[in-house]
C-alpha cells in the first residue's frame, strides 16, 4: 500500500468507526470541530455506544480540534453529516464548512476522500472548488479527491465498517488504486472499485432508496389492512412462506440514512428536470406514518369510550431506532406532535437517549421510566432491549391498573402472551 498519514474529519457515527480500524494499523489524526467530543474520545468515551473504550484504547489516534493538524496528513477522510433543511431540500452546510477546514489545510499530493451521502455530482461540482479556493492549489495536479460512501448501520455489531464491502473511486485510475488500497488494508470484506466518483455516489444514494421505498409498500399496505381490519403481521408471516417474497416490515422511517438520502437522489432529479414520481410518493407515505399511528390510536380511545381531552399517553422509546442514542430525524416526533393536538398529555421516556439534546432539538421534555405516572394508553414506538426484556409485564405500570390500550408500532410484543386487559394495536 501507499504509504498514506490518514486523518478523518468528523468523528460522529460514521468517522469513529472509520478513525479506530485505521487507528489500530497506523498512527492517524481525527479531527472534529467539536471540542466536549474530542475530551470524551480522549478520555476513551463515546457517547454514540459504537465503538467501546477497549476499541479506542486499541487505536493510536491524535484527537484534536485544531484544524492545523490536518496540515500532517495527505490522506484526508471527510465523513460529516449531510442533512436536510425543512423544505426537504439538502443542505451541504457542514460538508461546504468541512471542505473548506481542509482545504485550508491542505498539503500538495493530498487525497481527499469524502464518504458524506451526497447527489451524484456533487464531490466534483460542490466539494472540489471549495477545496480549490481555499487552499489556493489546483485539483488534478497539486491534489486529488475520491469518494467512498458510508455504509454505517448505527448499532449493528455484526454489519461493520470491517465487514461491509466498501465501494471505493477516485477522479483517475491511480488516485482510484491508492484510495482501493488504503482501504484494503483495514476492510477485510475487500473493496469495489467504481468506475467514476459519481458511480460510487449514485449507488449510495439508490441504497437507502430502496429500502425507502419497500417500506414505504409495506406501510401502504398497512393502511389498507387496517381498514379491512386485517392484522399486517399475519399477513407478512403468510406471505413471507414464498421463497422469493421479500422481508420488509412497516414502520416509522427516520434517522439520517433512509429518511433523509432519497431527498439528495431526487434534489438532482429535479434539477435535470425529470420529477421522480415513485420516489418521492414512497417518501410521503413514510412520512405520514407516525399521523397514521397516532390517529389510530385515537380511534382505538374513542371505541372504548375514553375521553381524548386531557387524558394521558405514554410514549416508549424516542430515537430513531431501538438501542442507539441517536435522535436525529426520529418520526417518533410526529406521533406525540399529533396526540397532542388532540389534546392529550404525552409522556416520552428513552433510556438511550441524551435528555438535553432532546429538549434543544425538539423542545421536549423527557421523563424517566421511574417518573412516569400511569398512562390511558401506551405507544411502544422503539423496541429497545430493555422494553423487550420487560415484555407485557412493564404495562403493570406503565398503564392505569395495568389496562388500556398498546400501540406496538413494529409489532415486537408477542400477540400470544397478551393479557387480556389489554387491547392491542399494531401497524
Amino acid at each position: 500500500m501507499t504509504n498514506r498519514k490518514i486523518a478523518v474529519v468528523g468523528l460522529g457515527y460514521v468517522g469513529l468507526p472509520v478513525a479506530v480500524e485505521f487507528g489500530k494499523k497506523q498512527d492517524i489524526i481525527g479531527f472534529d470541530i467539536n471540542e466536549k467530543r474530542i475530551e470524551e474520545l480522549k478520555n476513551g468515551i463515546d457517547i454514540t455506544s459504537e465503538v467501546t473504550c477497549e476499541d479506542l484504547n486499541q487505536a493510536s489516534i491524535e484527537f484534536t480540534s485544531n484544524p492545523s493538524a490536518l496540515k500532517k496528513a495527505d490522506f484526508i477522510i471527510v465523513a460529516v453529516p449531510t442533512p436536510i433543511n425543512e423544505n426537504k431540500q439538502p443542505d451541504l452546510t457542514p460538508l461546504l464548512k468541512a471542505s473548506e477546514t481542509v482545504g485550508e489545510n491542505l498539503s500538495k499530493g493530498s487525497i481527499v476522500v469524502y464518504e458524506s451521502t451526497v447527489y451524484p455530482g456533487a464531490t466534483e461540482q460542490d466539494c472540489a472548488p471549495v477545496l480549490e479556493k481555499a487552499s489556493g492549489i489546483t485539483r488534478g495536479k497539486d491534489f486529488f479527491i475520491g469518494y467512498s460512501p458510508e455504509r454505517i448501520n448505527p448499532g449493528d455489531k455484526i454489519h461493520t465498517f470491517k465487514t461491509i464491502t466498501k465501494v471505493v473511486s477516485g477522479e483517475n485510475e491511480e488516485v482510484l488504486e491508492v484510495v482501493a488500497q488504503v482501504y484494503e488494508s483495514v476492510v477485510e470484506a475487500g473493496v469495489h472499485r467504481a468506475s467514476s466518483i459519481k458511480v460510487a455516489e449514485a449507488a449510495k444514494v439508490i441504497e437507502n432508496t430502496q429500502r425507502d421505498l419497500n417500506i414505504s409498500l409495506m406501510n401502504e399496505l398497512a393502511v389498507i389492512f387496517d381498514k379491512l381490519d386485517i392484522d399486517t403481521t399475519e399477513v407478512l408471516e403468510a406471505a413471507g412462506t414464498k421463497w422469493n417474497f421479500l422481508n420488509f416490515t412497516p414502520g416509522l422511517v427516520g434517522g439520517h440514512c433512509i429518511g433523509v438520502d432519497p431527498y439528495y437522489l431526487t434534489h438532482k432529479a429535479q434539477k435535470i428536470g425529470h420529477h421522480p414520481e415513485i420516489i418521492l410518493a414512497g417518501r410521503k407515505t413514510n412520512d405520514n406514518v407516525g399521523k397514521f399511528v397516532a390517529t389510530s390510536l385515537v380511534k382505538q380511545m374513542i371505541k372504548k369510550n375514553m375521553p381524548i381531552q386531557g387524558s394521558k399517553v405514554t410514549i416508549l422509546g424516542f430515537t430513531f431506532k431501538e438501542n442507539v442514542p441517536d435522535i436525529r430525524n426520529t418520526r417518533v416526533i410526529d406521533i406525540v406532535k399529533e396526540l397532542e393536538e388532540f389534546g392529550i398529555e404525552v409522556q416520552i421516556t428513552d433510556p438511550y437517549a441524551d435528555t438535553g439534546e432532546v429538549f434543544d432539538e425538539y423542545g421536549i421534555y423527557l421523563t424517566t421510566y421511574e417518573e412516569l405516572k400511569p398512562a390511558d394508553a401506551a405507544v411502544y414506538a422503539v423496541p429497545h432491549e430493555t422494553y423487550i426484556r420487560s415484555g407485557w409485564e412493564q404495562f403493570d405500570a406503565v398503564l392505569k391498573h395495568g389496562r388500556g390500550i398498546v400501540v406496538d408500532v413494529k409489532s415486537s410484543l408477542n400477540i400470544l402472551k397478551k393479557p387480556s386487559k389489554i387491547s392491542l394495536w399494531r401497524l
